[in-house]
């Protein structure tokens, strides 16, 4: 039996957000492939050039998801309590990684070996479920992502953060949240001030 109060809570918030329908015993079984690792603020994983062969539960903590480009670093996603981190690309294709993930909090984290949980996507209907969910809601995120960007102003995403992400505002630095809105810092202090 696993008696890691954490652990219970970080996997319900994201099967929860998910796969919701997703029983207490197959949560159990999935608790059962992870492990349970702490990473300190201001540290690196998942590192460019390298094959990422994990996904990350959140339990406490917030990072973010940078690419680097042309000298800055650019950041892709915000993950905090909750939330499942991995490269999509990298992991699924086995190809380097072109992104690594800095954390901004001290984070503790429970990693799942990508292996493990195809393995036991074989013989566990509702562990595959849960897989086919996170890749579902993976490629809704990036394809909303790519139409905001395009098509909407910076007060526009700002606002829609906001909403969806209010810890990423209350937690991350300004110039990150820029970053990741691309706007300048400049011009996020300006939407931010017309928000208030």
């Amino acid at each position: 039996m696993i008696n890691d109060i954490l652990l219970e809570e970080t996997v319900n918030k994201v099967a929860n957000s998910r796969y919701k329908e997703m029983s207490v015993q197959a949560r159990r079984r999935l608790m059962q492939l992870v492990e349970p690792i702490k990473i300190k603020k201001g540290d690196t994983f998942m590192p460019v050039g390298e094959i990422c062969k994990d996904l990350y539960l959140v339990g406490k903590g917030l990072l973010r998801q940078v690419y680097i480009k042309d000298g800055k670093s650019i950041t892709e996603h915000f993950s905090y309590e909750g939330c499942l981190v991995f490269s999509l690309e990298s992991t699924i294709l086995g190809k380097p990684n072109a992104i690594f993930a800095e954390t901004l909090e001290d984070l503790k984290m429970y990693k799942l070996t990508y292996q493990d949980l195809l393995e036991q996507t074989k013989q566990d209907w509702e562990i595959n479920m849960f897989y086919r969910k996170v890749l579902e809601f993976s490629l809704i995120v990036s394809q909303q992502k790519a139409y905001e960007w395009r098509f909407n102003t910076a007060n526009e995403k700002y606002i829609k953060l906001l909403e969806t992400q209010p810890e990423v505002i209350k937690r991350a630095p300004l110039i990150h949240i820029a970053s990741y809105l691309n706007i300048t810092p400049e011009t996020l202090s300006r939407v931010r001030a017309s928000t208030l």
